[in-house]
């Protein structure tokens, strides 16, 4: 009788822990290969993970509405017949994937412990700094500057873990978009010329207005939002593109591509397209801010912000778009957008995004200013396509005439990217879609 464990695999970029939300079998249960176990959250996704080989589940470790860590046995399965060699390689690809997770945080640790002992026993005004202090310091990138600020509660005005802890609460982001939501902050009235601060009104109720409790994922997604906006200082630039030629192609083309490829072919690839492109030639675009540090990114990994079909919002990612052809990015489209409203996403597949598209046309909409998907750095809105009259210029003079027009929308963060390097990034996918030559093969 073999006994495999059931562990909580690794859930993607920053994810250390998960909800065990609900098992989908109960002990005793007869499962076979890859029937879904058990339904688990994050702060990311909500995921099933499946059964590694056919059994007899025996015992379940985790209950319902517990939070396990990457690596934490959930449950047992017995089986009777003895593992394949394709299931027994599928058992050790998991454990070296949970061994590489855990070795990472060890040696997070261990680099934070080496800093930690490198850091000097006194700040530049004279502040006593223990070792526990250094160490909090070193792990959360506290510098000697930042310490010489805090006016410290131990003896003699030493610096105390609490003070340290009390000053990253306080710096946290998250933290301040709860506290703001939990507080009401004062908003401001004009009355009789002058500016006052009052408590806002509570929100009137009246008799059959229905009240309907925001679920987890929209919670999340209104966290995110709020930090977002209180992170970046958002600017957003409009500039509209003539895409008669490529909406005449992709007309003309799409019912070959379906024959050919067996796939539907929208503008949302396309689109994908000349955004890869443009970030490749302006890679001051693909960035994340880390403190006072400008990440520049290597990989050109863009997410795409999906409707669910409970109203909900989730960004899949596809992984170095820039190095797959409209083929390859239909494809990826398709599959990442159908599994998304299944519910189906592996938690890798919606981290790791360096540049978000969202599209307002789907709704008709003309334009937007997006929200920055933190930690990125800038988000392209795409409006509706429609027949517009516009002024052509040629060679016997400006002509009137219908085209194919939509507006772009880029939402990017002030602190740094400027208008000039957004102006030009902008203009560079209007160029490209207006002269859109597709490589296929």
């Amino acid at each position: 009788m073999a006994r495999m464990n059931i562990t909580l695999p690794a859930m993607g970029e920053g994810v250390i822990e998960a909800t065990i939300n609900k098992w989908l079998v109960k002990e005793g249960s007869v499962v076979k290969e890859d029937d879904p176990l058990v339904e688990v959250a994050t702060d990311k996704v909500d995921s099933e993970i499946p059964a590694p080989a056919a059994g007899t589940l025996v015992s379940i470790i985790v209950k319902e509405g517990s939070v396990a860590k990457i690596g934490e046995l959930l449950a047992i399965i017995e089986n009777s017949i003895v593992p394949t060699k394709e299931e027994l390689k599928k058992v050790d690809k998991e454990v070296e994937r949970v061994r590489e997770t855990i070795e990472s945080v060890k040696q997070q640790r261990t680099e934070i412990e080496v800093l930690s002992h490198e850091m000097k026993s006194r700040t530049p005004s004279g502040k006593f700094i223990s070792p526990l202090v250094r160490s909090i310091a070193a792990r959360e990138g506290i510098s000697y500057t930042d310490l010489d600020r805090i006016s410290g509660t131990g003896m003699d005005g030493r610096i105390t873990k609490e003070d340290i802890l009390k000053i990253l609460e306080e710096k946290n982001p998250v933290t301040e978009a709860k506290k703001v939501a939990e507080d009401k902050e004062p908003a401001e009235t004009i009355n009789a010329g002058k500016i006052s601060k009052k408590e806002p009104l509570p929100v009137t109720r009246s008799a059959g207005d229905e009240i309907i409790p925001m679920d987890r994922i929209r919670k999340i997604i209104a966290e995110h939002m709020v930090l977002s906006k209180r992170i970046s200082p958002h600017v957003t630039s409009f500039i509209d593109a003539d895409v008669t030629r490529l909406v005449n192609w992709r007309n003309s083309y799409k019912d070959k591509f379906m024959a050919a490829e067996g796939q539907k072919l929208t503008l949302t690839p396309i689109f994908i397209d000349a955004i890869a492109r443009a970030l490749y030639e302006f890679p001051m675009v693909n960035i994340s801010v880390d403190g006072d540090n400008i990440i520049k990114k290597k990989n050109i990994n863009i997410g795409i912000a999906t409707a669910l079909p409970d109203g909900n919002l989730i960004v899949p990612v596809i992984k170095n778009a820039n190095e797959k052809n409209l083929t390859g990015l239909a494809k990826a489209v398709n599959d990442l957008a159908e599994r998304a409203r299944m519910n189906k996403l592996k938690p890798d597949e919606i981290t790791g995004g360096t540049f978000t598209l969202t599209n307002f046309g789907s709704y008709n909409n003309l334009a937007g200013t997006p929200i920055i998907n933190q930690p990125q750095a800038a988000i392209l809105g795409t409006g509706v396509v429609r027949k517009t009259p516009a002024v052509i210029e040629t060679d016997d003079g400006d002509m009137i005439a219908i085209r194919q027009i939509m507006i772009l929308s880029l939402s990017y963060d002030h602190r740094v990217i400027d208008g000039a390097l957004a102006g030009r990034f902008l203009h560079k996918v209007k160029e490209i879609l207006e002269n859109y030559t597709p490589d296929i093969a």
